[in-house]
């Protein structure tokens, strides 16, 4: 891992998501590319594009600027390379292109979370760019304080799917010394037998040569109850999970496990695109 990208708002929420990746570029050496979108209205975007200074754009680009300076200064990020982006445009779109263009290899992002119809009608951009990055995501809820998960979860079916953001997720616990909770949540529309679903982990877990390692079934309603009811009783540190990036009507009427879970828990959440 080289390049962690933290998206900025400025909010508290965004410095929680920024100290987690701090922690984590101290861990692997990586460099710390914080972006902040300015979303302006079609007028100002088109003048910005022709060349033309609208003082309205000035003056934020300005006060991006001065509170860059200040996030600087903290001490949690001594040592660190960190470079600093200002783009003219949404940041659900502006965010993707960026990590595209730039090979980022981690997203760091703060959320507050959402339910009910602010939920389904509006979303957040954490949860449009979780839905579709490429690249890994990490949801931070609140300040962590010192971000070094020991107890990992890894919830999964364990098909061959889930192998290439396994290994990015087996390196990331590999630099923090963690313990990977291998899961499969069993629910009466997803039904395997203990013995089959014991041989089938335990077949993933000698490919991958792991050590520091546990095997559970869970057995829940739903799935999503099943990873976060796992997650509280062992009292992890962190989910990781994987999306199938769904969109429009699939979106809709499927829902996504992935969303729901980083909507629903203060646990951070690491989420892979499959």
């Amino acid at each position: 891992m080289k390049r962690i990208l933290v998206p900025t708002d400025f909010s508290i929420y965004a410095e929680n998501a920024l100290k987690a990746a701090a922690q984590l570029a101290k861990k692997h050496n990586a460099e710390i590319l914080l972006l902040h979108m300015l979303e302006l209205p079609n007028q100002m975007s088109d003048a910005i594009s022709s060349g033309k200074s609208i003082p309205e754009v000035m003056f934020f680009i300005q006060k991006a600027k001065d509170t860059f300076a200040e996030i600087f200064d903290r001490p949690y990020l001594d040592g660190i390379e960190v470079t600093e982006f200002i783009q003219f445009e949404k940041a659900f779109d502006g965010i993707l292109r960026f990590t595209q263009k730039n090979e980022v290899d981690l997203i760091v992002m703060g959320s507050h979370g959402s339910s009910g119809v602010e939920e389904i009608f509006i979303g957040s951009t954490t949860e449009k760019v979780v839905r579709l990055s490429d690249v890994p995501v990490l949801v931070i809820k609140k300040d962590e304080g010192e971000f070094s998960p020991k107890e990992i979860v890894f919830a999964s079916d364990f098909s061959n799917e889930t192998k290439v953001p396994f290994l990015k997720m087996k390196d990331i616990a590999s630099k923090l010394d963690a313990k990977i909770n291998l899961v499969t949540i069993c629910t009466p529309n997803s039904f395997k037998t203990t013995d089959a679903a014991t041989a089938t982990m335990e077949a993933f877990a000698h490919e991958f040569a792991l050590s520091n390692f546990s095997i559970t079934i869970y057995n829940e309603s739903n799935i999503e109850k099943g990873i976060l009811n796992f997650a509280n009783k062992i009292n992890a540190d962190l989910i990781c999970i994987y999306t199938h990036g769904r969109t429009g009507l699939a979106h809709f009427f499927n829902g996504s496990i992935t969303e729901d879970i980083v909507n629903h828990t203060q646990k951070p959440v690491l989420t892979f695109k499959l």
